[in-house]
């Protein structure tokens, strides 16, 4: 498997990451060790397959799995060997996963068809094939307060696919007129946080009546992807595209800090443990950061990860960290149509990096 990785050291400096690491490590090193020593890549879960793409994890920590939205199915390992345990196939097209554990029911966002799949969480069978939500669902979150599913349309509607988790029925949309929708979180309390994409700002609404609440401005942070939340604190954390992370106040909606990320980043998790704060970032860099008192954050670490390890899962209980990764070629030209093309993905290159203390 080691020889399956060996391409991470070589990609990551044509990434230049090495410089970034051995800055935010003499920055941030005496900092790191006040909060339980640096993170470290732990390990490395072979996954493979000629599949070009990919996205979200989520953790099941109760029974120790990781599902993975790879392609055209989902992949199901053991956290701690990394073994596959099982696999999800009539998912087209996944985007996200969602576990609803109170009704044992699992829900994927599968964007190539605009469906979801309700599957049993126990024997991974698909129950139900849930038609149609709106245009190319993509995040897909369980409320337990609601007990309902939030599927996020990432398309041109702007809108949020609300699944009833018991039965699997759709039961209503939250129109947000928005614009490149990514990824969302909810408070507990009847709030869900949106972030967009194109309007640089988070769409808030009524997790009970499906109502748009409001609109918060996210300036100076633009093009959110990865969200996550503190509930201990009332604050909101939006990873940016340019390289900010941005925390808001979700009493009044107001930005209250920011702290520096690596680039392209679509993932973020918060550890209440420790008051930390993670992104997740496609050229290959998890950021750190503690959230200190007084609204101020500091960056304590950014570790080198694996090319396009841009999306995250974080086991709050071992403090684990979990991140696809994957070898990429040459790009090909640019077109009219696809000015700015992916890298293809090398073939057997994809896996999963584990990261710990």
């Amino acid at each position: 498997m080691a020889a399956a990785w060996r391409w991470i050291v070589r990609t990551l400096a044509v990434y230049g990451v090495s410089a970034v690491v051995a800055l935010a490590g003499a920055a941030g090193a005496g900092v790191a060790a006040e909060h339980g020593g640096a993170y470290r890549v732990l390990e490395r879960f072979a996954i493979g397959g000629h599949d070009g793409s990919y996205d979200f994890l989520r953790l099941d920590g109760a029974g120790q799995r990781l599902f993975v939205a790879h392609s055209s199915r989902v992949e199901v390992l053991n956290t701690a060997s990394g073994n596959l345990i099982g696999q999800l196939t009539e998912t087209p097209g996944v985007h996200g996963i969602a576990l609803a554990p109170e009704f044992n029911h699992g829900f994927t966002s599968n964007g190539a068809d605009r469906t979801v799949t309700m599957f049993d969480l126990q024997t991974l069978q698909a129950l139900k094939v849930i038609r149609y939500t709106g245009v190319k669902p993509d995040a897909i979150e369980y409320d337990a307060d609601t007990r309902h599913v939030y599927v996020v349309n990432g398309g041109a509607t702007g809108d949020i696919t609300v699944i009833a988790a018991d039965t699997g029925a759709i039961i209503g949309s939250v129109s947000l007129q928005g614009g490149k929708l990514e990824q969302l979180a909810f408070d507990g309390h009847g709030r869900g946080f949106v972030n967009d994409e194109d309007q640089n700002v988070v769409h808030v609404f009524d997790t009970r009546s499906l109502k748009p609440l409001a609109k918060w401005a996210l300036a100076p942070g633009a093009g959110p992807t990865g969200i996550a939340y503190d509930p201990d604190h009332h604050r909101l954390f939006a990873a940016c595209g340019n390289r900010q992370l941005v925390a808001l106040n979700t009493d009044n909606g107001a930005v209250v800090g920011t702290a520096p990320i690596g680039a392209d980043p679509d993932g973020a998790a918060f550890d209440r443990n420790g008051s930390l704060i993670f992104a997740s970032n496609r050229d290959g860099t998890l950021t750190v950061i503690h959230e200190d008192q007084f609204d101020h954050y500091t960056v304590l670490q950014n570790l080198a990860t694996g090319p396009g390890a841009r999306t995250i899962a974080l086991d709050s209980k071992s403090g684990r960290i979990y991140l696809p990764s994957a070898q990429f070629g040459t790009p090909p030209p640019p077109t009219a149509a696809q000015p700015e093309p992916r890298p293809p993905m090398v073939p057997e290159s994809f896996g999963i990096v584990v990261v710990g203390q």
